[in-house]
């Protein structure tokens, strides 16, 4: 019969095999988290990143860069409001001073707006076309599911707008309308994250 290890000799066991942690893996570990909780302060009050990006040595400011260019990146969302038209504005510019490749930036941005200005636009007469659709088509299935309960009722209405189905329906519509403008989003995104 073999030996039977202990849970802490197969974790050690494992670790050797994983090797010694580099200096490098040291600093990633410390600093990319640091440089999340840095994006989140900019986006939350008025501070200057270059400044803020100053006050680290040279040999971690990439690693400040990465973990804020996650959040700033992942903080750049649909326009569904006016609160989040000022984060995506905001998340851009922080993310153009942690860039080095500025006109490849600003291209992907130029997308990104034409994604914004699309959605907002053609994409609010679409959702308002959707919605009044649903509410004719569910209005229509209360109704007959009333006449069919209770025979004919005459002048009876039912806000189906308030109704629970209704309202998952609609977010069914209206996820499955934004997932179209999503998937070119988050493609953009990626391209951001990719540039130097």
């Amino acid at each position: 019969m073999g030996d039977i290890k202990s849970a802490l000799e197969l974790a050690r066991e494992k670790v050797e095999k994983l090797g010694e942690v580099t200096d490098e893996e040291r600093l990633k570990w410390k600093y990319v988290p640091e440089g999340e909780k840095l994006a989140v302060r900019y986006l939350k009050q008025n501070l200057s990143l270059v400044a803020e990006l100053g006050k680290y040595e040279e040999r971690v400011v990439n690693y400040i860069k990465e973990g804020a260019t996650e959040i700033l990146v992942r903080n750049i969302n649909l326009p569904q409001n006016d609160l989040a038209r000022k984060n995506n504005k905001k998340a851009m510019e922080g993310l153009k001073t942690f860039k080095k490749d500025k006109i490849g930036v600003e291209n992907i941005y130029s997308k990104m707006r034409n994604i914004f200005n699309h959605y907002t636009e053609q994409g609010e007469q679409q959702r308002k076309q959707a919605y009044q659709q649903l509410k004719v088509e569910f209005e229509a299935r209360v109704q007959q599911a009333i006449q069919q309960q209770l025979g004919s009722v005459v002048g009876l209405k039912i806000d189906v707008e308030r109704q629970p189905q209704f309202q998952e329906e609609w977010r069914k519509v209206l996820t499955q309308l934004d997932s179209q403008y999503l998937m070119l989003l988050d493609q953009y995104k990626q391209e951001l994250s990719a540039i130097a």
